[in-house]
């Protein structure tokens, strides 16, 4: 009995203490935020799966055993983020990749995200194809994110939005992406000429280059060129963007006119003036006559193979040129980088964009549109400051440079807006200083680079023409600082009529250009098409334009 009362006693104390805690508990919760309850193993483990298409590439080398369907890299991103990619989809090169996602947007078959162009971008919105991202991004997109995609001030996200809602995510890329002037210096000196700092310089050198053939191949050339010349996106080497730069014409640029207004560059009497050089190297044999059939491969077999010592490009272009530059172990050409000439007294202005040209964009059908925001937070903490583990997105299992560019798995990739590579690079490499390196970026261009410079691996050639004293981005300081660049005034959406229109006129465009380079006609032509592509839709264009510009003027 004294048992039995010592046991409700017990009872009536822990019930006591429990109903005097709950009372506490009671109390403080009116005044404390409600606790979230933990997530549990399973949910925090918990996969979601994200369907894109891919294209291949010809950097990328899949390491032993694995292809685009199992890949160390969308491993580690089902491992870190619980997001498992599968591809609906894999082209055989960029090419192919962009005509079947033009099949896939006209059979409304679309992954639950890719990349698209920014006239598929309105399109796709004004189908209702894709999901207004607007919320998804501002709730899972990391303070990071944000400020990332935001150090342009907001442009390019203001490109992806439409009526206020954001459609897509930018493809953004720094826009200050000049392009450069790429020439044989051993040929130079094997000829006696001097390096090229004009545009008749440089007409001298293609002429040189042409008639005593220092490659000894029999059939030289004065300048490379590939079928696609106009096109900035897929010429940032081999195109002719740069030589219209040089007679302060541009491609497809919105400028102002000198009176408040923006007219297109594509009409101006600039452009005619490089035409008509362009026809006089053509009647020179400066050019060959098979540019027209040659994509960019193909036409850069003309550097590889000694038939040719001049091509405009993009600071990436020595990439390119070591195919043919280092044979064997060894550097069998030697190539010059310099800034675009001007065909008079006042500098020549490097066209530049707004840095993005594509979007990401979300199918309204995606079950996880947060998952693609999570690939994106996750490739810019990777891609600015991984940790040793992470190296695994760029180099693959092994987590070591083997050359296989395991980064173009990244299914969504963004670029910085602004860097300062020009300005690091060079000193770093020069004087063997890495302790200046601020990114992830020149720490790895200052390690490709010493290796060429040590010896330790001479197919390193060219990240030094890149990256080196005497490279591509040491040139970049100075026209950053004198400003010899003319940066597209236009970053709205597509108009309407550009929408509807501007292939048309651009395939105009590269009609009558390419009749005029190649002697079919005469180059009063260009007077011709200027009238036609106002009536074709380029004065309406122009009208919409400058509607926008009148709001958006800065």
């Amino acid at each position: 009995m004294k048992k039995k009362s010592r046991i409700l006693l017990i009872v009536a104390l822990i019930l006591s203490l429990t109903i005097t805690a709950c009372g506490k508990t009671t109390n403080e919760g009116e005044k404390q935020p409600e606790k979230q309850p933990e997530k549990s193993v399973e949910q925090k483990n918990e996969v979601i799966e994200v369907s894109t298409v891919s294209a291949s590439d010809q950097y990328l080398k899949f390491d032993d055993g694995e292809s685009f369907e199992k890949n160390s890299v969308y491993d580690a991103y089902e491992k870190d983020i619980g997001v498992k990619l599968t591809n609906k989809w894999v082209s055989a090169d960029d090419v192919q990749f962009k005509e079947k996602v033009k099949m896939s947007i006209a059979s409304n078959d679309l992954p639950d995200f890719m990349k698209v162009n920014a006239t598929q971008l309105k399109e796709l919105t004004e189908a209702d194809m894709i999901m207004d991202i607007t919320d998804v991004y501002d709730k899972n997109a990391t303070d990071e994110t944000k400020k990332f995609l935001s150090m342009d001030g907001g442009m390019q996200l203001k490109t992806a939005t439409f009526d206020g809602k954001l459609m897509g995510i930018p493809s953004s890329y720094n826009p200050y992406q000049y392009q450069f002037l790429y020439v044989r210096t051993d040929w130079l000196k094997k000829l006696n000429l001097p390096e090229p700092k004009t545009m008749a310089d440089l007409l001298t050198i293609a002429e040189a280059f042409k008639t005593k053939d220092p490659g000894g191949t029999g059939k030289p050339y004065g300048i490379v060129i590939s079928k696609d010349p106009f096109n900035n996106q897929s010429t940032a080497v081999t195109g002719l963007i740069a030589f219209l730069n040089s007679y302060h014409a541009y491609e497809n640029l919105w400028m102002e006119d000198g009176n408040g207004n923006l007219v297109n560059s594509d009409i101006q009497p600039q452009v005619k003036d490089a035409l008509k050089a362009l026809q006089e190297m053509f009647k020179k044999g400066l050019i060959d006559p098979e540019f027209v059939v040659k994509d960019v491969e193909k036409a850069a077999e003309l550097l590889y193979n000694n038939n040719a010592g001049i091509v405009y490009g993009q600071s990436w272009v020595p990439a390119q040129l070591a195919k043919g530059a280092v044979k064997d172990g060894k550097v069998v050409q030697e190539w010059g980088v310099f800034p675009i000439p001007s065909v008079d007294s006042e500098p020549a202005l490097s066209q530049i964009g707004l840095g993005v040209d594509e979007y990401y964009v979300i199918s309204k059908q995606a079950k996880h549109p947060e998952g693609v925001i999570k690939l994106l937070n996750h490739w810019i903490v990777v891609d600015n400051h991984p940790t040793p583990e992470q190296k695994v997105y760029e180099y693959g299992k092994d987590l070591k440079e083997k050359g296989n560019n395991y980064w173009l798995l990244s299914p969504l990739r963004v670029g910085k807006q602004k860097d300062n590579n020009g300005e690091i690079l060079p000193k770093a490499i020069e004087n063997k200083d890495e302790s200046i390196l601020e990114t992830k970026d020149q720490k790895t261009r200052y390690e490709r680079a010493m290796k060429y410079v040590d010896g330790t691996d001479i197919n390193m050639w060219w990240e030094y023409l890149i990256s080196g004293p005497k490279g591509a981005y040491s040139l970049v300081p100075e026209i950053q600082n004198n400003k010899q660049y003319l940066q597209n005034k236009f970053y709205g959406a597509p108009t309407p009529t550009m929408a509807d229109r501007q292939e048309i006129l651009k395939k105009k465009r590269d009609e009558v250009y390419f009749k005029i380079m190649m002697n079919q006609v005469s180059v009063d032509e260009f007077d011709k098409f200027v009238e036609e592509w106002k009536k074709l839709g380029g004065d309406e264009m122009t009208k919409e334009v400058n509607e926008w510009y009148a709001t958006n003027k800065q």
